[in-house]
């Protein structure tokens, strides 16, 4: 395990130095092409900027409402308990808009009932298998102005069912 702890320590700066010898050996301007792209990221992050803030207020909106909550509250209901926990579903609900909440409501959840209890390798299972959607929807397709999904919010809903009950099916398993 610290082998894996002095490669993760050592891949920055080895990928840095990579980076500055393959443009050396190109015969490349190192330091012009940082600022070119240092310029484009400006630029893209102002043109997604607005689109963060929307989002993050929709969000902070759904939260404080308590449209989130009575939504987990509908699917504990729906939702048979041996199928899946219904500890675990506002965490994986909430990870469709927001990863920073859905993290808060797993570390509660690890307190309660631990992290290797079921409802705790549910929850970590169900969250690295999952993606927020809606954020990354808002933001990415956003920035390169896509206006109409069509096929992208059902693909990524389908997904993410998929990504919960394969975490489901092998915290099982465990």
């Amino acid at each position: 395990m610290l082998i894996l702890q002095y490669i993760s320590d050592l891949l920055v700066p080895l990928f840095v130095f990579y980076m500055v010898v393959l443009a050396v050996l190109k015969r490349r301007s190192v330091f012009s092409d940082f600022l070119v792209g240092a310029k484009e990221g400006k630029q893209i992050t102002a043109d997604i900027l607005p689109t963060l803030v929307g989002l993050m207020v929709a969000v902070s909106v759904l939260r404080s409402s308590g449209f989130l909550d009575a939504m987990a509250d509908l699917l504990v209901k729906l939702i048979p308990e041996g199928v899946l926990p219904s500890a675990a579903i506002p965490p994986l609900l909430i990870r469709l808009f927001s990863n920073s909440a859905a993290t808060g409501l797993a570390l509660d959840l690890f307190e309660e009932y631990g992290p290797d209890s079921y409802i705790g390798r549910v929850v970590s299972l169900g969250l690295s298998s999952t993606e927020s959607l809606f954020y990354v929807m808002s933001v990415y397709l956003g920035a390169v102005g896509i206006r109409k999904s069509r096929y992208i919010l059902p693909g990524a809903l389908l997904a993410t069912l998929v990504g919960v009950w394969t975490s489901v099916i092998l915290a099982a398993m465990m």
